[in-house]
């Protein structure tokens, strides 16, 4: 069952029955708000999720976004560019090979931004979800609403840290602005 998370909150990926999580994902989805006469039309919005790779020292190690869709070790794979945030379910998505992740690597912080320029109070429906991928039925482990409408056109969304042999995940939910992870940078680094 899927733990909903609030900003702050912190989960341990260990398995219930015992064990670490393997490969994991992180989804995003969104929907734009429906504007004009009885809500039908709405205006495409470019939401990308990215990752940043950090050592112990706060230094970027690698960064994996839909211009990098893929860390250079390869442990951390992007899914492809939704320009749009139209259908159901996620609308990106980052897979996370666990085990694979260098040993330098202690966190991997996730960001959503808009591309195209569009502030929060312009989507609806933005949810950021973990799941255990490694399972023949993926399973929802834990759920961030991003529901912070505002000025903002980008936000921290959450971070995977190293907990001893394993890791676990912190919900931020802070509010930032750029269009790209290279934009976010400096609002990324309070959070390491």
């Amino acid at each position: 069952m899927a733990v909903s998370l609030n900003k702050g909150q912190k989960l341990s990926l260990s398995k219930a029955g015992g064990g670490d999580l393997t490969r994991v994902y992180m989804g995003l989805g969104w929907d734009a708000v429906a504007k004009g006469l009885f809500r039908k039309k709405s205006v495409d919005i470019d939401l990308d999720a990215s990752v940043l790779l950090f050592d112990a020292a706060g230094k970027l190690v690698d960064e994996v976004w839909f211009q990098q869709l893929r860390s250079k070790d390869g442990s951390v794979t992007h899914t492809g560019d939704n320009l749009t945030g139209e259908g159901e379910g996620d609308d990106e998505i980052v897979y996370v090979d666990l085990p694979a992740v260098p040993a330098n690597v202690t966190s991997l912080v996730f960001t959503v931004s808009s591309f195209t320029g569009q502030n929060f109070s312009q989507v609806q429906n933005a949810v950021c979800r973990l799941v255990d991928a490694a399972q023949p039925q993926q399973v929802e482990l834990a759920r961030y609403e991003l529901s912070d409408a505002g000025p903002h056109t980008a936000q921290i969304m959450a971070k995977l840290t190293r907990e001893g042999s394993g890791w676990a995940m912190t919900a931020i939910g802070a509010a930032a602005n750029g269009r790209t992870i290279r934009d976010l940078l400096p609002a990324v680094t309070p959070h390491l």
